[in-house]
């Protein structure tokens, strides 16, 4: 029989993730270790907070408050963050790659701004470094991006990576109230935090949509460069025009092209309904990928909670372990550059249908006016409904167009909303076709 292997596993941060973690370390190491003959022993905790009750006992002999101490203790072999932010993280971070102690982390805004540091950081200290509970939470789309898509060239990747966004649209949609009504509900049922900017702004999904399309097309993506609009503007009518022409609204990360530039955009945009993306509801969150060879690959689940992200956490932690027993760190390296002169391409070019909702009055001729505007702007128009029994001076005129620039689309809404006769900033939104 093989001779079983244990290694220590160090905790830096002791959180909603890092309880999550213990406990199912406790529930089914026994199993890690029937299936892969490794053992994971939490051997060091560090927090801030020792006091807080988290509804699971640690020994007092193994928690610390200072960080560094617990990457120094030789009986932690890996190092696992779950602290979250910037600073601290990231300052902890490097100084265990540069012992060589392999890292496992779910910080997905650390990665998303200073990913090129850490990794470069991992290569050159020959430690592992792992990420999967950094995206998707227990979704596994960053080993299918590393390993199980390898051979492919990635066309594209359809995300909904905000559980709360997607709960409040959801809820939207079932119960026809307000944006407003919808968040202040999550917030008081936990899905949504006190301030919830990073979430409903777009700025987690971003974080996110940064680590796939850098793994995918093989080039550090930088945050800033990505184009970024939040649910915040989304209104009930929208979402019930939408239901009335097939679609449902979504954030969604879009990520898409090939060569040396690329696609990277979140916004909200309206998804079919029958497709696998726009039935997906409530805190749910998925991933389509589309491949050169293996064509479209979709990855399910939810994307937070302590137990989800601990499901990535430990899957990486195996994995790190397999790599520790056989002498061969870094096998799978964190990220390998293979597009030197990558870039993202402006949101001005892309590329994409749009739905308008115009205020127009109902009197002949207005529908021609901004017809005649989108066609000097190069913007055909699919199809036009206007809303009956709507009462006031301005009624909203529904309007689908064809493919579209996005430079031509922002001067011709220019040129519309300046016309004395509409009554309010016309609404756009954007068309994904996904499947």
């Amino acid at each position: 029989m093989k001779q079983k292997k244990s290694y220590g596993i160090g905790l830096l941060g002791f959180g909603t993730i890092g309880t999550g973690v213990i406990k199912a370390l406790r529930r089914h190491g026994d199993l890690i270790e029937q299936r892969t003959g490794l053992r994971l022993e939490l051997r060091a905790v560090a927090d801030i907070d020792l006091e807080r009750d988290r509804g699971v006992e640690v020994d007092r002999g193994i928690m610390t408050t200072d960080g560094n101490e617990l990457i120094a203790d030789p009986q932690v072999d890996v190092v696992v963050e779950l602290i979250g932010g910037i600073g601290a993280a990231r300052d902890l971070i490097l100084k265990s790659l540069a012992m060589g102690k392999p890292v496992v982390t779910a910080n997905k805004a650390l990665l998303a701004e200073y990913g090129a540091e850490i990794f470069a950081a991992a290569e050159e200290g020959g430690a592992d470094l792992f990420y999967e509970a950094s995206v998707g939470g227990g979704i596994p789309i960053i080993r299918a991006l590393r390993e199980g898509l390898i051979a492919n060239r990635i066309e594209k990747i359809c995300g909904i990576l905000n559980g709360t966004c997607n709960f409040i649209l959801t809820e939207m949609e079932r119960r026809g109230e307000s944006f407003a009504k919808v968040l202040a509900d999550a917030q008081a049922a936990g899905y949504a935090e006190a301030d919830p900017a990073l979430d409903v702004d777009g700025i987690d999904t971003a974080h996110k949509a940064a680590i796939l399309a850098s793994l995918a097309y093989g080039f550090p993506v930088r945050l800033g460069d990505i184009y970024v609009e939040g649910i915040g503007g989304i209104e009930g009518m929208d979402i019930e025009f939408a239901a009335g022409l097939g679609y449902r609204i979504k954030l969604l990360a879009v990520i898409a092209g090939g060569g040396e530039e690329v696609e990277v955009r979140v916004h909200p945009a309206l998804v079919p309904r029958e497709t696998m993306l726009g039935s997906v509801s409530g805190v749910y969150n998925a991933v389509l990928v589309r491949g050169d060879i293996v064509g479209e690959t979709l990855y399910y689940g939810r994307g937070a909670g302590s137990l989800p992200t601990a499901s990535a956490v430990l899957s990486d932690l195996t994995d790190v372990a397999r790599n520790l027993a056989s002498s061969s760190p870094r096998r799978v390296p964190a990220f390998v550059q293979h597009q030197a002169r990558g870039r993202v391409r402006s949101m001005d070019e892309v590329v994409t249908r749009y739905y308008l909702r115009a205020a127009l009055p109902d009197r002949p001729g207005m529908l021609a006016r901004v017809a005649q505007i989108l066609g000097r702007h190069q913007i055909s128009i699919a199809s036009v409904v206007q809303k009956e029994g709507r009462t006031g001076e301005h009624v909203p005129v529904i309007i689908l167009t064809h493919e579209a620039a996005e430079k031509n689309m922002v001067r011709a809404l220019q040129e519309i909303d300046a016309l004395e006769v509409v009554g309010a900033p016309t609404v756009r939104i954007r068309i994904e076709d996904v499947s």
